[in-house]
């Protein structure tokens, strides 16, 4: 029998720290908001955001990623302002208190990127793909890594709607496909190192929940276009659809989709649940047989007289 082939991730390296198939890496979610989808990651109170963080990197988080703004069109308006006040001050005290954490930042917005730049952010998750061509070039200028995502086209902060890629249902695979590779083309002329590059297939933006289930099938053919993959899919819509539950019962399906997307190659993994999302991801690579388990000692040989377990 021969060897067992799985799809190759390729490292991230973020401030000093790489994040690979034998590690893979948790994004921890901490939504400044007042409207977070998930009412259980609604941080708009600064010391209940500094909370989050705490406890986000004692249950195992390797990546910090803070937004201001609800992604969907039902959340309150908040300017690019209102945005930096959300942000900054929070980027800034998690700085100084733990120097060593990659902090990422969401935000399609250049003008927001650029305040946060100078706290020492070490990665711009652009969720709306480039809507703001220049944000890709803050996230080089301040060297911070960048995300590149799949929208299907729409702009920041739009639900879909009537959305269609073809009649074949892979046609939604072939636009990802060919989005994140231009968006990473483009990611590197700008000046940041391929593995600074972080695709991302954007479950549900865009995405009938028929295209977001097509996409994460084909999560190897993301992972084979050579740069480290990033799964954004905690308590999402398609997982909501598909079970018939409501975001706080959608705990089990995010972490099923978890798995089968690590076993195909992605490496971070953007949570609301760091806990959970850490023993999921530290088990699949260890299936995978990029990790050891941390203890092996059932059925191995002991020295007389030692109680079997």
């Amino acid at each position: 029998m021969g060897a067992l082939e799985l799809p190759s991730a390729s490292p991230l390296v973020l401030r000093g720290r790489r994040f690979d198939a034998a590690r893979p890496a948790v994004m921890a979610i901490v939504n400044r908001t007042r409207d977070s989808f998930f009412s259980g990651n609604r941080h708009a109170d600064l010391d209940a955001a500094k909370r989050a963080l705490e406890d986000a990197l004692e249950a195992g988080a390797d990546i910090i990623d803070v937004g201001g703004v609800r992604a969907g069109q039902e959340g309150e308006d908040v300017d690019a302002d209102e945005e930096v006040r959300r942000v900054v001050p929070f980027l800034e005290w998690a700085r100084s208190s733990h120097p060593e954490v990659v902090l990422s930042l969401d935000t399609w917005r250049s003008e927001v990127a650029r305040e946060a730049g100078a706290v020492g952010v070490d990665l711009i998750n652009d969720t709306w793909a480039g809507a703001d061509p220049e944000l890709v070039h803050i996230a080089s200028e301040t060297g911070a890594g960048y995300v590149v995502s799949h929208t299907g086209g729409l702009p920041p902060r739009t639900d879909p709607v009537d959305v269609t890629y073809g009649d074949d249902p892979v046609d939604v695979v072939r636009d990802v496909i060919t989005t994140l590779a231009e968006g990473a083309r483009v990611a590197e002329l700008s000046g940041i190192p391929a593995e600074r590059v972080l695709i991302d297939p954007t479950l549900d933006f865009g995405k009938t929940t028929a295209n977001s289930l097509e996409v994460l099938r084909h999560t190897a053919d993301v992972v084979a276009l050579g740069y480290p993959v990033l799964q954004a899919m905690s308590r999402k819509d398609f997982v909501g659809e598909t079970l018939d539950l409501p975001a706080e019962e959608r705990l089990e399906g995010s972490l099923a989709a978890t798995a089968v997307a690590a076993w195909l190659g992605a490496i971070v993994f953007r949570a609301h649940d760091v806990r959970a999302t850490r023993r999921v991801l530290d088990m699949v690579a260890t299936i995978r047989g990029d990790r050891a388990p941390l203890i092996a000692v059932r059925g191995v040989p002991r020295p007389s007289g030692e109680n079997a377990r």
